[in-house]
Order: structure tokens, then sequence, then C-alpha cells
């Protein structure tokens, strides 16, 4: 049979299949490799792996996800593995995920805060942080416009993100006060947008 006048196959979205079951190993381990790689900022990995590698979440809904969190008391990145986890396997999955971005970092972390106790060289630990704290900002902004790309035919949406951004960068706001101004503000007008689009 000839090929020709045939449409190709459209190109399969990963999101769209139904929720496959998520294995607790799979979950710890893939909050484990977060918490692990995640040097200087998490979120990054945590992006990386739930939106890019896994298909865990689409971009718009890991956005959702984490402004959620962001709100919410704790470390963002641990209440989005809370989340996550809850989701896929119920209080368990979020007992497991929690663990798996916990454990082996805190295992580490006290593996090198017990040696540089011990054997400490300031100047050479001065050049390491120095290098890894100018990368960790790189990959925070570059995650910060990743995950501000969904949103950038909203106009009201774009709005908020640079009053935040100005809030903070140049009014020097801490980040609560701007939370709790702008949150009910951009809810306000998310509702009033969606009563006139129906």
């Amino acid at each position: 049979m000839s090929s020709e006048g045939q449409t190709p196959p459209a190109k399969k979205d990963p999101y769209a299949d139904p929720v496959k079951p998520v294995l607790l190993g799979a979950l710890f381990l893939e909050f484990a490799k977060i918490g692990l790689c995640g040097i200087g900022s998490v979120l990054v990995w945590a992006r990386r792996v739930i939106v890019d590698e896994r298909y865990w979440m689409s971009e718009a809904e890991f956005a959702e996800t984490l402004s959620l969190c962001q709100f919410l008391p704790g470390p963002d990145i641990a209440n989005v593995s809370i989340y996550l986890g809850s989701k896929f396997r119920g209080a368990l999955g979020a007992i497991i995920a929690l663990l798996g971005l916990t454990a082996a970092p805190l295992a580490v972390g006290l593996v090198l805060g017990t040696l540089y106790l011990r054997y400490p060289h300031p100047a050479v630990i001065q050049k390491i942080l120095g290098g890894v704290s100018a990368a960790a900002a790189g990959l925070l902004i570059a995650t910060g416009i990743k995950m501000l790309m969904p949103h950038r035919r909203r106009p009201a949406a774009m709005f908020f993100a640079a009053l935040a951004f100005a809030g903070i960068i140049f009014a020097k706001l801490p980040l609560l006060a701007v939370l709790v101004g702008l949150v009910p503000l951009s809810i306000a007008v998310a509702g009033l947008m969606n009563l006139r689009a129906e």
C-alpha cells in the first residue's frame, strides 16, 4: 500500500494519556535525584524531573502547583513533593516523596558539614561557594522564565508577574508582603475575567 496521500501520525502528547500508576520506588528515587542534584536551587531540578523527564505534570500545572505551595507554610519544594506524592499514591506516596527529597541530601549535608568543621579551608571553600551561587542564580532565573512561558498570552498574568518582580527587586518588599498584596488581587481579576468569558 502506498504511503502517498496519507497524513503522518499526530505527535503524541505525553500529558494527554490517563494517569499511569506511579510506583512508590519511582517517587522516592526521582525526589532523591531532585534533592541530590538541586545544588543552589532544588526548584530547577524539580521542574526538570517533574515536567520534562517524567511528564507527571504539564508546565502550566507545575506553575499553578508551585504557586499554591509558595503560599503554604514550609519549603515550597517539600510542599510540591507532598502534593505530587499524595496525587499519585495517597498519604503513603506523600511520605515517600518527602523522604526521597530529604533523606539523601541530609546524609550528604551531615558528612560534608563534619568534614568542613574538621578540615576547614576557608579560601578554597569561599571560591567554590561563590561559583556555585552564581550558577544557581542563573538556573533559578532560567526556571522562572520557563515557568512564565505558559502565561505569555495572558496579559493579566504577565502584569501580576511584573508587579511581583518589581515589588521584590525594586521596592525591596518582603516576599510575604508581595504575596498578601498580589494574591487576592490576582484571584479577583481572574474571577472577573472568567465571568466576562461566560
